[in-house]
């Protein structure tokens, strides 16, 4: 069950007999929470906090990155931060035991993952009657009627992701056996602005949680700090669609035990290489219309993200080389908190 200042959300915006509408209606009602824009408010004016891992820096708090589609929950006694950023239609959920400080974040991009997913997240954090604190961050209102570049040419109507996500995530919450206290509700309108050009865009598109206090700060990370594993992980992302085994569920790196990371094998089919090749083609403006769901909101180095992926897969065509007997990728802390591969 979700709570707003110590109140339950009322059952009336969940409890409408047409399919589906209960989260539109508890989204309504959340929206309206004046303690919630407050602190939607409050974190829109706290600095954004970036997170380095440079070669010449010292090396950044003890952190934990979770990439779209990934899960992570945290021990305070052993990571310092755990956060996100490249969200734009995706909505990131924080969930907090605020008495032993463990902490799982996710970066959610589609609702046929949110039951599943919550359920992964609430695995490792325990079973207490006190609410868990949520946070909401992410998404926007993409549901604008025209797209325009700076080229001056109109595009299509974008669809609109970020609403049916926010609003399975929030009915999800609110039908769950556990109380869920929620803290900030940063997400469609509150978290919109626009361009010059009259694009709707995200104003934050990451965060990170601080564990030994569960404050939230807006973050972004270097590409160092992505890791480890970047773009294997990102590629997995992709081919995780195609895989039965992760329908419904978020993916898993982090062992929260161990703190280390296990990257569980995946496969793509030899044709990605030439696939990767045909779209590696195409211009900059050509990759942002047909591999994004918000072309007009994506950080400047989304392409080149989407080119270093598709030179992987031309110079590794066999998942093999990657997963040898099809075995996970870990990685463990150093002392100086980078990762390390050992397997």
């Amino acid at each position: 069950m979700l709570v707003v200042d110590g109140e339950p959300v009322s059952a009336a915006a969940s409890s409408s007999s047409r399919a589906g509408s209960g989260g539109r209606e508890l989204v309504a009602a959340l929206v309206g929470s004046p303690g919630l824009r407050a602190a939607s408010e409050r974190l829109r004016a706290t600095p954004e906090m970036r997170i380095s891992l440079g070669p010449d820096e010292a090396a950044a708090p003890r952190h934990v990155y979770v990439f779209q589609r990934e899960f992570a929950t945290v021990n305070p006694a052993r990571v310092e931060l755990v956060g996100t950023d490249e969200m734009t239609t995706c909505v990131g959920v924080v969930i907090r035991n605020n008495k032993t400080g463990m902490t799982s974040i996710c970066h959610m991009d589609f609702p046929n993952i949110v039951e599943g997913g919550l359920k992964q997240m609430l695995g490792l954090l325990g079973h207490d009657k006190t609410p868990f604190d949520v946070h909401l961050i992410g998404g926007f209102d993409d549901t604008s009627t025209k797209v325009i570049h700076p080229s001056g040419r109109k595009h299509n109507a974008q669809e609109g992701y970020s609403y049916p996500l926010c609003c399975k995530i929030v009915e999800a919450l609110h039908k769950s056996q556990q109380r869920f206290h929620l803290r900030t509700f940063c997400v469609l309108g509150s978290n919109t602005t626009t361009d010059s050009y009259g694009n709707a865009q995200p104003i934050i598109g990451g965060f990170v949680v601080q564990t030994s206090s569960g404050d939230v700060s807006p973050a972004s990370f270097d590409i160092n700090s992505r890791c480890p594993d970047e773009i294997v992980r990102r590629i997995r992302v992709s081919v995780s669609s195609y895989d039965p085994s992760w329908q419904g569920r978020l993916l898993e790196t982090y062992d929260t035990h161990r703190d280390t990371f296990q990257i569980a094998a995946a496969f793509w089919m030899p044709d990605w290489a030439e696939i990767a090749s045909s779209l590696n083609q195409l211009s900059d403006s050509e990759v942002l219309l047909q591999c994004s769901t918000s072309p007009a909101a994506e950080p400047p180095h989304f392409v080149e993200n989407e080119r270093r992926i598709w030179k992987y897969l031309i110079e590794n065509p066999d998942w093999e080389d990657t997963f040898p007997r099809y075995k996970p990728r870990v990685f463990h802390r150093t002392s100086d908190g980078r990762w390390s591969r050992y397997s």
